[in-house]
């Protein structure tokens, strides 16, 4: 990883949309500042496309995609989108999976926590379980005291050992049925609902992450950015992002963005 402060400003003058992870990436310690929301806010007065790429739940994509200045929300890793449609004035939701799969999924997804929560003490079912539609989080540390990184691991081998998909973030071990991932939702979201291709515009465009889960968009992005925490978890990833920040979570976020726009604005 090389410092943000390399990223050459030319690379930077043709960016148009930024997409980002929200836990540690744009949060500091499980708050939004007003540091942070401030740069997302200012991507959007300079009319650069922004969308959250998150392993949050349902319940809080809506709305996110409600009230936050973004394009639109790729969630739970990648089991939907939603945007706002400012025309029509409502919430678009797409969901990969239907109604009836997804409910026939949870009851599985309920049966491998249980067992998991069972097996590995120390974890619980993640806060925001309640809001999820498509898959299931467990937390190792958000509202529990850390458990050890082998503990997580057990979480991970005994979701992919139930036939679930199953990553892990700062705060949560995800799992989920579905052949799916936060990167290619991305690419159908940018399709349908940003009218462009990501492949073809791929270094048109930043991601700002920091954990395991975001190493599809890590590979996939060439201009790709790690907030500094991102180094806390660099042996879990099988593939790094290009740059890293100085600041931390949202410190990091904010860093990227004044960079950003301080080489469109001199462009």
């Amino acid at each position: 990883m090389q410092a943000l402060s390399t990223i050459p400003a030319a690379t930077l003058q043709k960016i148009h949309t930024v997409f980002f992870d929200i836990d540690d990436t744009l949060t500091t310690d499980g708050r939004l500042t007003a540091h942070a929301y401030s740069a997302l806010e200012a991507l959007k007065r300079h009319s650069i496309t922004t969308a959250a790429i998150t392993g949050r739940p349902a319940g809080w994509c809506d709305h996110i995609a409600r009230m936050w200045p973004v394009n639109g929300v790729v969630g739970e890793n990648g089991a939907f989108y939603f945007y706002f449609d400012a025309r029509a004035k409502k919430c678009v939701q797409h969901f990969l999976a239907d109604a009836a799969t997804r409910i026939a999924r949870r009851t599985q997804m309920a049966q491998i926590a249980a067992h998991i929560l069972q097996a590995v003490p120390g974890c619980a079912m993640a806060s925001d379980q309640a809001y999820r539609e498509a898959d299931i989080a467990i937390d190792f540390c958000e509202d529990v005291p850390r458990v050890s990184e082998s503990a997580v691991a057990q979480i991970h081998t005994m979701m992919l050992a139930a036939g679930l998909q199953a990553k892990i973030s700062s705060i949560h071990v995800n799992g989920w049925f579905g052949d799916y991932d936060k990167l290619s939702t991305t690419k159908i979201f940018a399709q349908r609902v940003l009218k462009f291709d990501l492949q073809a515009e791929r270094d048109r465009c930043l991601f700002l992450g920091d954990s395991p889960n975001d190493a599809p968009m890590f590979e996939f992005f060439p201009n790709a950015i790690g907030v500094a925490n991102v180094a806390d978890m660099a042996h879990l990833l099988p593939h790094q992002p290009a740059y890293i920040a100085k600041g931390r979570g949202g410190a990091g976020f904010a860093e990227a963005v004044a960079l950003l726009l301080e080489a469109q604005l001199t462009a």
